[in-house]
């Protein structure tokens, strides 16, 4: 795969944020570009916009000064769309709208040369609708920048029905040589990112509307336990939820109901109220100068059990055993004969992994007494939080148990309610059940979903690795088990996530 020379002009259309952050990547690289926008004055501002941050980055060492006055000089603004004629690649990044969008491209088919580049920077339109209404669709493709454009690394090459494949490689290779992470994917709902994203914020909702516990405490599980940059809440704050719900009520629309996507009435209740999150003031939390944090529900302390028995076996089994031996408890190792779950006998409490069943259902299914389940970590030796509920028969004295030994581990300890799956599991195994979907309808490649999640949306380990790692079987227990507590076809295993769990392979042997 070839990519553009950097000799050959870019023009960006729509000198917003996302455009002017397309226009300084494109000049970063070496390429002359042409920034155009229909509203007066807006290209200038663009620029004005990109100056104004290259002299940030100078002004802290990150930049030399003459490598942003050569940026800059790379950078001209077009008086009109027909300056745009000399471009071998057009990126468009304006409203989202088909009919706009398709209006645009049928114009420049008429000014810019039959070999220039068509690219959208669309995040839910289908490249393949907008290329129907074109003389030339084998020229568009989608080249999928994420906000800030000049610092998010990944970039989503999309193939409409039409997309020829050599435009298609000819982009993917351009990204790359710009130092993006690029992946090809098929025009479908979502692409990857915004598809395999849903149930991160679906699955806490979802808690969250069931009395799992407070939005605050939900987040601070997912970032110190789940290992996740932001929580759930937080980070559709930081989106806004008009946008956060539109692109879910979109996904769900587009795949014809789907319950896997199905919209949250709190968040509809948050828009209908205009409660849009950082940019209104007020969201899942109120925002201000002098707003305190909110509160995260930590556990008080209790003393841990001095002694211990730890039965059967678990990836993470020799990481708890190190910390709880680090803490002066004696551990007692014993093998199972039988193919149970590693357990840990504390006390008077029985701690275990959640498996995608209530603690309570365990406890009556497995005949286990005084159970707490805990919630997947991404590293227990490095995470500093951990979310535990007990069933419904556990006494007090066997959740203080649970609390203690935990808290003896360096772990602050967060209670939730007796959840399904908790808060962590169900999200990891949602999230790899969506990435395995899309690899499973031919969307991308599995190494396209990691990479997409990863350089995207900032995850700390990409969904089907983290399945690798849990082991796909036990995923696939998971999204049964919650698919039999909640009786909903929205935790249906992909057919090949099921595959991989019938064989004990993984997804990327």
């Amino acid at each position: 795969m070839n990519a553009l020379e950097i000799t050959k002009t870019v023009a960006v259309i729509g000198a917003g944020t996302m455009g002017a952050g397309v226009a300084q990547v494109a000049a970063a690289a070496g390429h002359p570009v042409l920034l155009f926008d229909a509203g007066a004055g807006a290209a200038q501002k663009g620029l004005d916009q990109i100056d104004a941050g290259l002299e940030k980055q100078v002004a802290r060492g990150r930049m030399p000064a003459d490598e942003r006055i050569a940026l800059l000089g790379r950078i001209q603004v077009a008086a009109t769309l027909e300056d745009l004629a000399p471009a071998a690649l057009v990126i468009e990044a304006i409203v989202e709208n088909l009919a706009v969008k398709q209006e645009l491209f049928a114009r420049l088919e008429t000014i810019c040369s039959p070999e220039t580049i068509l690219a959208s920077n669309t995040s839910s339109l289908s490249i393949t609708a907008i290329g129907a209404a074109l003389a030339r669709p084998q020229q568009l493709v989608g080249m999928h920048f994420f906000n800030p454009a000049p610092v998010m690394k990944l970039v989503e090459v999309i193939r409409g029905l039409a997309t020829d494949e050599t435009v298609a490689e000819t982009v993917f290779a351009t990204a790359e040589a710009w130092g993006k992470q690029a992946v090809l994917a098929r025009s479908t709902p979502g692409f990857i990112v915004n598809r395999v994203a849903r149930p991160f914020y679906a699955e806490g909702l979802r808690v969250l509307q069931e009395g799992g516990a407070d939005a605050a405490t939900l987040d601070a599980v997912m970032r110190e336990c789940g290992g996740f940059r932001m929580g759930p809440f937080e980070l559709m704050d930081l989106i806004g939820h008009d946008v956060n719900y539109a692109v879910t009520c979109s996904v769900h629309a587009a795949y014809y109901g789907d319950p896997r996507f199905t919209p949250s009435l709190i968040q509809k209740e948050l828009v209908d109220a205009g409660f849009l999150g950082r940019k209104s003031g007020r969201g899942f939390f109120p925002y201000g100068t002098g707003v305190p944090v909110p509160a995260v529900q930590t556990a008080s302390p209790f003393p841990a059990p001095q002694q211990v028995r730890v039965i059967g076996d678990a990836p993470f089994a020799t990481t708890l055993i190190a910390l709880m031996q680090k803490a002066g408890i004696t551990v007692e190792t014993e093998a199972r004969e039988d193919d149970g779950d590693f357990v840990i006998l504390a006390g008077e409490a029985t701690l275990a992994l959640t498996d995608g069943r209530s603690a309570t259902e365990c406890v009556l299914a497995d005949e286990l007494e005084a159970l707490v389940l805990f919630d997947l970590a991404l590293d227990y030796g490095t995470a500093t939080r951990v979310g535990l509920a007990r069933a419904d028969q556990t006494s007090q004295q066997a959740l203080e148990d649970a609390i203690g030994l935990w808290q003896a581990m360096g772990k602050q300890v967060s209670i939730l309610d007796d959840i399904p799956g908790l808060v962590v599991m169900r999200t990891v195994c949602m999230l790899a059940n969506e990435g395995a979907d899309a690899v499973n309808q031919q969307v991308c490649s599995v190494a396209a979903v990691d990479t997409a999640m990863q350089g995207g949306v900032n995850y700390p380990l990409g969904p089907l690795a983290w399945a690798d790692r849990i082991g796909v079987a036990r995923v696939a227990t998971v999204l049964d088990n919650l698919a039999a507590s909640y009786g909903e076809d929205r935790y249906r295993c992909s057919p090949l996530l099921a595959r991989r769990a019938m064989t004990g392979g993984g997804f990327h042997d």
